[in-house]
């Protein structure tokens, strides 16, 4: 998908794994299902006669409420696994993200202080990885989640002799 506004012109979206659908499903589902639980436990006390306060719609209302929040959150896990890009320019790094909330970061080689990847126990377990760039300013630091390891070493690699080379002048 292009937006018009944010995108510059000609350039050709690199996207990240889809198999990092599944990292984010497991992230939504450890975050949204332990608050949905926790949030259940007045309802669960309520309904026991263990506590009084608060009224019945009150304990059900919250966590229906956190519920259906989540799941609308679920729906849109693809969809904003698909929103990622990067793209490699001459002088910088494009990075994009976002539905709703669309940005696009230019990241200049130059800028770069060092390249990391950093890789969690599902992503490992999928053959992705994520790489954070980081620079001077720390409102240009960067990441790209969701790219096959082979890819992120490259990226790495590639992004660091960039930077090296920028930054001697070359």
């Amino acid at each position: 998908m292009r937006t018009e506004a944010i995108d510059p012109p000609g350039i050709i979206w690199q996207r990240v794994s889809p198999k990092y659908i599944t990292v984010r499903l497991v992230q939504w589902a450890v975050a949204n299902l332990a608050a949905v639980a926790v949030l259940s436990l007045p309802l669960l006390l309520v309904l026991s006669g263990w506590w009084e306060w608060p009224p019945l719609w009150l304990a059900i209302t919250v966590p229906a409420v956190t519920l259906v929040l989540a799941l609308w959150r679920l729906a849109l896990i693809p969809r904003q696994v698909r929103a990622i890009g990067y793209a490699e320019r001459d002088d910088d790094l494009l990075v994009r993200g976002g539905i709703f909330f669309q940005r696009t970061l230019a990241v200049p080689y130059g800028r770069m202080q060092y390249v990391d990847i950093a890789v969690g126990p599902v992503e490992r377990g999928l053959g992705l990885c994520t790489l954070k760039l980081h620079t001077a300013a720390p409102g240009t630091n960067a990441l790209i989640p969701g790219l096959p390891a082979a890819e992120g070493a490259r990226l790495r690699e590639q992004l660091a002799a960039r930077g090296e080379a920028r930054l001697a002048g070359l």
